[in-house]
């Protein structure tokens, strides 16, 4: 027997989903994280899986996990302290920046710049210089460099070193010599290079993602390699530890900890990465995804079969030039908060969030504020009887007492006021979708909607009546999808090049030519990481915009489609999104600023995931009758329970679907069917 393990570490919950690769067989599990070190927590969730499953750790081969380590680095400041090395009279990039403000017109009143990631007084220039074409200008003056890097490193402290000079993305042999002289005088210290972190163009950007890999990487090195060491003892030397990028691929333990600005988003492209997996299979190519949270809900939009992927990835007012899955966040969850100010007397959700200490009231962890999670206790969606995952009790009487404080702050009666918080909290969610489809230009009529995440599965019955996106899919484990997604990706890298030819002037055969160059070289790692060439799946990118444009489009392609329609098919599929996006088009003029390789390794079957009896009947799947409140009044429901539905079961709402990680709210006049691949399908009644 071979098994693959997937792992989400989230700040409450580290989630796991363990999957024999020949049967198909699941099992789930959840333990607290261990936020002083995120190995712990990863380590205690496989001695409860392999204890709950009966599978020896030994037969888990293949260990693929989605953290959140570079991220919290980043949000809570805790990263490495970091030396920077530019080209003279280039020191104060990071602090320029690109004049911007955040916010308002007045913006600036308010703004408090964060201190810089690489400070000034940890920043050097090197007497170096590379023009625009990339020819040496002025040869690096090595014995300069050394005498200042002495100085630098004589202060102490230095945890990173980044060197990121003029124009390195048209010819890195400055920052490879710099590079040399550096390791000569810091030793061990990890040292990033711009020309291989983000060889692309604009300096700030460029200096500013190589110094965010300076600084995450001793944080994201230590945890890798504490956790691959840890899971070799565990499990067995050939254990093989991969971690899920921020643009939904998988990179190696090595990898990862070299180039960790790469996961930034690792945490949310898990969970796009299972919607897809489980939608593809179900013949549900476009749909739009919500993952709702204790703190936060993230929604994305898949569009034929393909999540959207930005180039650059934002964490809190840190923007990096790196790859990650088109994610956007609102202060939407089971934990926000409801409270009602004094001077409007307007009901208000979030994003305040009772996090997992104190918590919801009806956790009875000593959280009293009213929050999401409360009102859906009181209107019986979550219904008390049922423990949440069968290890936590839901106080009804608790959240009731929370809740009533808002009726009372309100002047309504309590089931008014919980519907209230719900209501409000799905207005936020249908918010954040309306940001990835109507204002991106796309119709949510004509994408399906999953809902999954601890808490998704109870409003997405909800958020499909506000959208009109049908159906809405709620895939299996929901609140374990993230893990799921993290088990089912494949190891990916890329290579990136600055371009800058105007489409017109290139012919198919010098693209192809250029594209293959980087072809190899996104390959390097997946080679060096055991995978052989002839295992490797590759596509081909390119940013495109309207010459004198400020902003760029990217268009995603194969060799084949190159060949068959020459340039016109980067130009022409440019034209129909800007068109989508801004209602008109050019139709000459294009500019190719970059152009990049994306090598994956080709995908292993995996036996499909299997639920249920053929045969069981509804009643048979009945765990006993429930009432909850909608629109005003109460109705008799149903609950069921998920792990004993099969394909071809309809239950029709009212009624709730109960499993161990999450639970789904079936409204009245809609039902929800089991298609083969286990999603629960809801759609209105006829």
């Amino acid at each position: 027997m071979s098994y693959r393990l997937g792992v989400d570490v989230g700040g409450t919950f580290t989630d796991l989903l363990l999957i024999d690769e020949e049967q198909g067989t699941t099992w789930t599990a959840k333990v607290p994280s261990t936020p002083e070190d995120s190995s712990i927590g990863v380590l205690n969730g496989v001695a409860r899986i392999c204890d709950e499953s009966g599978v020896e750790p030994s037969g888990i081969k293949r260990v693929m996990h989605g953290t959140t380590v570079a991220t919290n680095a980043v949000l809570t400041g805790k990263g490495a302290r970091v030396g920077l090395v530019t080209t003279r009279g280039y020191e104060q990039t990071l602090q320029v920046a690109r004049s911007f403000c955040p916010g308002g017109l007045g913006g600036w009143v308010t703004f408090v710049k964060k201190p810089l990631l690489a400070p000034l007084e940890l920043t050097i220039g090197a007497a170096e210089r590379i023009d625009a074409n990339g020819a040496v200008v002025t040869a690096l003056d090595e014995t300069s460099l050394r005498d200042d890097l002495e100085a630098l490193h004589a202060r102490g402290g230095i945890e990173a070193l980044t060197i990121c000079f003029v124009n390195a993305y048209l010819n890195g042999e400055h920052e490879q010599r710099a590079a040399a002289v550096a390791r000569e005088v810091f030793g061990e210290v990890p040292i990033s290079i711009s020309s291989q972190v983000v060889p692309e163009m604009q300096e700030y950007e460029r200096t500013e993602t190589t110094v965010v890999n300076s600084y995450v990487r001793p944080e994201v090195s230590r945890y890798v390699e504490n956790l691959q060491n840890s899971l070799t003892e565990r499990l067995g030397e050939d254990t093989q530890l991969s971690i899920l990028r921020s643009d939904g691929g998988l990179a190696s333990g090595r990898g990862a900890a070299e180039s960790p600005v790469n996961l930034l988003m690792s945490g949310p492209a898990g969970g796009v990465a299972g919607a897809m997996y489980f939608c593809s299979r179900a013949g549900f190519d476009n749909i739009l995804t919500f993952d709702m949270g204790g703190t936060s809900t993230d929604v994305a939009l898949i569009q034929g079969g393909r999540a959207r992927v930005r180039r650059e990835t934002f964490v809190g007012d840190v923007k990096v030039r790196a790859p990650s899955v088109d994610v956007r966040t609102v202060g939407a969850g089971g934990g926000s908060i409801a409270f009602v100010p004094e001077l409007t007397r307007a009901l208000r959700v979030g994003p305040e969030s009772a996090g997992a200490v104190p918590g919801p009231a009806c956790y009875m962890k000593g959280g009293e504020a009213p929050t999401v999670c409360d009102a859906n206790v009181v209107l019986g969606y979550l219904p008390s009887d049922v423990q949440l995952g069968g290890a936590m009790e839901i106080n009804r009487d608790a959240a009731v007492a929370a809740v009533q404080q808002t009726a009372d702050a309100m002047g309504i009666d309590l089931y008014a006021a919980a519907e209230g918080i719900v209501k409000v909290a799905n207005e936020a969610m249908f918010g954040a979708l309306r940001l990835v489809s109507v204002e991106q230009g796309y119709d949510p009529r004509e994408f399906a909607l999953v809902g999954f995440g601890g808490a998704g599965p109870l409003h997405a019955n909800a958020l499909g009546i506000l959208t009109n996106a049908w159906p809405v899919i709620v895939p299996p484990g929901p609140g374990v999808l993230c893990a799921y997604g993290d088990a089912t990706t494949q190891v990916q890298d890329e290579a990136t090049r600055t371009y800058i030819t105007m489409a017109e002037s290139l012919t198919a055969e010098q693209l192809l030519a250029d594209l293959d160059e980087l072809r190899h070289r996104a390959g390097e790692s997946l080679v060096a990481d055991g995978i052989p060439e002839d295992e490797h799946e590759v596509s081909y990118q390119a940013d495109l915009r309207y010459a004198g444009q400020a902003f760029q489009i990217t268009v995603e392609f194969s060799e084949a489609e190159l060949r068959e329609r020459g340039i016109a098919r980067l130009t022409d599929e440019f034209d129909d999104e800007h068109e989508q996006l801004f209602t008109f088009k050019l139709g000459d003029g294009h500019e190719i600023l970059m152009i990049r390789a994306v090598a994956k390794a080709r995908a292993r079957a995996i036996a499909e995931l299997t639920i249920g009896e053929a045969g069981t009947t509804l009643d048979d799947c009945k765990l006993h009758d429930t009432r909850f409140y909608y629109e005003g009044e109460h109705h008799d429901a149903v609950i069921y329970d998920r792990n004993k539905l099969h394909e071809g079961l309809v239950v029709a709402g009212p009624a709730i679907v109960s499993e161990m990680d999450s639970t789904t709210v079936v409204l009245p006049g809609y039902s929800a069917r089991v298609d083969s691949v286990g999603n629960l399908l809801i759609e209105p009644v006829a």
